[in-house]
């Protein structure tokens, strides 16, 4: 194994310690039992992200996903907003824990059941696409007529054609298993700048500097703990901006959320694929060199 493999699993390890992998038994039984309760309901889901991956690429659960994922989309196949109390009240008399809230501006249902959560995400098509997260404009047109597929004995819809959808996902590399730096492929594969819809950089960069409620600060550091001057912070499908003498970048954050960063300086790169942020706070973002790739809420607050 070359050295750079063992860096990668090493990292992938620490990974999976913050965010250990399902039992993917209990995952094959819960996503039957999810479609069981789905299709009493007459609610029309498919699989997505890594949900979708697996099945597509492997016929098989990714071995170190950590959820279920799940998606529908308003107006398409029936759903409404009167859907999501539906699902949220079936699930719960399952034995299933039931949240809900936005994850990255859509509706999001968590659903909890043997320490396996299913994120089924609502999505609404805007100007012809939906937002996968982080930054990620799928066309709709994927979804109008959904393919059906043989997935772990049971029959599950898929995007159409499934192929396409993946390498808008995860980028063109997506038949090939990459554990602890998926994310970068991700976000290698999403423009710069704002997504469509969302304020200029200008204007954003504006309203951060007028409203300091309406922002939030990154300090970066080195592995020393020294301030670096200059540091390029991206809010993926926000905005970039690069760090003062201090260490301090500002940037605008529409609510609180989760949200994908990319923090670079010299011939250093890290993408924090999934953080927790919040208007009007200061995070601070000290790099491990034992594990370059593959974080998630790692950020700590000033």
């Amino acid at each position: 194994m070359e050295p750079s493999d063992k860096s990668q699993d090493a990292a992938a390890e620490k990974l999976m310690r913050t965010t250990p992998a399902m039992d993917l038994g209990v995952a094959a039984t819960l996503l039957r039992e999810a479609k069981e309760v789905m299709d009493a309901l007459g609610v029309v889901f498919f699989l997505r992200q890594g949900t979708c991956l697996g099945a597509i690429r492997d016929n098989a659960f990714i071995p170190w996903d950590d959820d279920l994922d799940i998606g529908s989309i308003y107006g398409m196949h029936g759903l409404t907003e009167e859907s999501l109390d539906k699902v949220a009240a079936a699930f719960r008399t399952r034995g299933f824990h039931v949240s809900s809230g936005e994850f990255g501006g859509e509706a999001w249902l968590g659903l909890m059941k043997q320490n396996i959560r299913i994120d089924w995400g609502c999505y609404r098509v805007r100007k012809g696409h939906i937002s996968h997260f982080p930054a990620i404009r799928i066309p709709a047109r994927l979804f109008t007529d959904l393919k059906e597929i043989e997935f772990i004995g049971a029959r599950f819809l898929v995007p159409n054609p499934p192929d396409e959808y993946l390498q808008y996902k995860y980028g063109p590399n997506w038949h090939t298993p990459n554990r602890a730096g998926y994310g970068k492929d991700v976000i290698d594969n999403i423009p710069l700048g704002p997504m469509p819809g969302r304020p200029a950089t200008w204007k954003q960069r504006l309203l951060a500097m007028l409203f300091p409620h309406r922002g939030a600060r990154l300090q970066v550091l080195d592995t020393t703990g020294s301030p670096i001057d200059h540091a390029n912070v991206t809010l993926v499908g926000w905005s970039r901006s690069w760090t003062n003498s201090s260490g301090y970048a500002r940037f605008y954050l529409p609510r609180e959320d989760i949200y994908a960063l990319r923090i670079a300086h010299g011939g250093h790169e890290e993408v924090l694929y999934e953080e927790e942020l919040a208007p009007g706070k200061t995070y601070v973002y000290r790099p491990d060199p034992e594990t370059p790739a593959g974080r998630i809420f790692v950020l700590d607050t000033e």
